[in-house]
């Protein structure tokens, strides 16, 4: 049974509307870092869903819900950090304003 570690999503600018940014693709994965940083000039709203396989996001699979960001500010999410994902799980995120955090994630894949 390898492990992986990975950079399970690479470093981009979040969205204003629910998006997928990870799928546990024929893994089981283990989130150990999970990073958003405000490069905007105003405070940003943030919240994260992990789901199981075949589910939307919904509040029954929300963990964080409307982190406010101030500007400048990074936050390392430790709500986040430990949770695993089956196969076929995602990690889905909304932010209040579009292009204004960066989030980055590593962890383990276990195929």
């Amino acid at each position: 049974m390898p492990i992986i570690a990975a950079n399970i999503i690479p470093a981009k600018n979040l969205e204003n509307a629910q998006t997928t940014q990870y799928v546990a693709t024929g893994v089981t994965t283990i989130i150990d870092k999970f990073t958003a940083t405000n490069f905007s000039s105003g405070m940003v709203n943030v919240s994260v869903n992990l789901t199981a396989v075949g589910e939307g996001a919904a509040n029954s699979n929300l963990i964080v819900k409307a982190r406010i960001l101030q500007p400048g500010e990074t936050y390392t999410f430790p709500e986040i950090v430990g949770h695993t994902l089956p196969s076929g799980g995602t990690v889905s995120t909304i932010a209040s304003a579009a292009a204004a955090v960066n989030l980055r994630a590593s962890g383990r894949e276990i195929s």
